[in-house]
């Protein structure tokens, strides 16, 4: 397999005229891509390196579902030679670019995976999902000759990058829609189509505004739950949830605690009580919890949970996984949580 790796690595070489190394006193700040309106070199700052792409990739991976949907929306789709680690099915509007690139595993591949696709570059959503994880795996992929770009949602890349995680640690400071923006950016940018990357950031803008500016929820509480029946994950101030509330006017009643995805006892959700229950549908199947219509049964039949007033009245907002994490679809989960507060007569219409 040795062999393989240096071949592939060879073949990248060759092929590619990307480099990617160590962070310089060059490098562009982590606020906005260094690009120039002429074209190429494109450098950039990402997660604690310097990015310099000295033309369009044309083989890229992309390692997580979050950034896959983005270069789908860029009209990519020509240029992907993978995706891996899914969630949830394929944004609809997407379905039908994404069919035409291949899978290359549900959840992380392997790098011999990767490698045998011949990337020129590689993105993931997580630190977790390259190579090794964190710095480690991003060595490892540049010692082959393949550049890598990690998201700026991801939890370990403002700070120690080193300790990237998959997005379950705790946040410094909430997370915000400009750092999924900037990521847009920043691929088009590396991929040569900002007008495109400048259109869909418009689009979700403008999206958002609908959804949140037309509403107010104050004094509404929600819970979000992501998955587990025995100790849930709930979502606490600082991530997707959290732009999601804040977005709506209402509160997270785990906003207390800067843990992505703290896991707490029914007890504690029972005595902060909330409005409404925001519930995760995801299509993985790995525990109990992960689908709606268990997490339904789990809280209907519970003993603690069956009490809850939001249990009782049924005050259930579905959304899917990738709604909650750091992604595009966080824009929907803001459209759905608003859309159902207004059908339950629970927010203050705005002018």
């Amino acid at each position: 397999m040795r062999i393989r790796f240096l071949r592939c690595a060879a073949v990248l070489a060759a092929a590619a005229t990307l480099l990617l190394t160590g962070c310089s006193g060059s490098a562009a700040t982590d606020d906005e891509p260094s690009t120039a309106a002429t074209g190429y070199p494109v450098t950039l700052s990402n997660c604690g390196r310097t990015v310099t792409v000295d033309a369009p990739p044309h083989r890229v991976v992309s390692l997580n579902q979050a950034s896959t949907e983005i270069l789908l929306s860029l009209g990519l789709a020509d240029r992907m030679v993978g995706t891996a680690t899914w969630t949830d099915p394929v944004r609809e509007n997407l379905a039908a670019a994404n069919a035409t690139v291949p899978r290359l595993a549900d959840n992380k591949p392997s790098l011999e995976v990767v490698l045998d696709a011949e990337p020129d570059f590689v993105t993931a959503s997580f630190g977790s999902s390259i190579g090794d994880g964190g710095s480690a795996g991003r060595d490892q992929f540049e010692s082959l000759g393949v550049p890598t770009y990690l998201s700026p949602t991801d939890n370990g890349c403002g700070g120690d990058v080193s300790s990237a995680s998959n997005a379950d640690g705790a946040r410094t400071e909430p997370l915000t829609l400009d750092s999924v923006y900037r990521e847009i950016r920043e691929l088009a940018a590396i991929f040569d189509v900002r007008e495109r990357g400048e259109g869909f950031v418009a689009e979700l803008q403008q999206r958002y505004a609908t959804a949140a500016d037309t509403v107010d929820a104050a004094g509404v509480s929600l819970a979000f739950w992501f998955a587990d029946t025995k100790t849930p994950y709930m979502a606490g101030c600082c991530g997707s949830s959290g732009i999601i509330a804040r977005a709506v006017g209402a509160t997270n009643v785990f906003a207390d605690t800067t843990d992505e995805w703290p896991q707490v006892s029914w007890e504690t959700v029972a005595d902060r009580d909330p409005t409404a229950l925001v519930l995760a549908d995801l299509s993985r199947r790995s525990i109990d919890g992960d689908a709606l219509d268990s997490k339904i049964a789990f809280l209907e039949s519970n003993p603690v949970t069956s009490q809850l007033p939001a249990v009782q009245q049924k005050r259930y907002i579905v959304v899917s996984g990738a709604d909650m994490n750091p992604t595009i679809r966080t824009v929907d989960g803001v459209e759905k949580v608003a859309g159902a507060l207004q059908q339950w007569n629970l927010v203050t219409p705005q002018p």
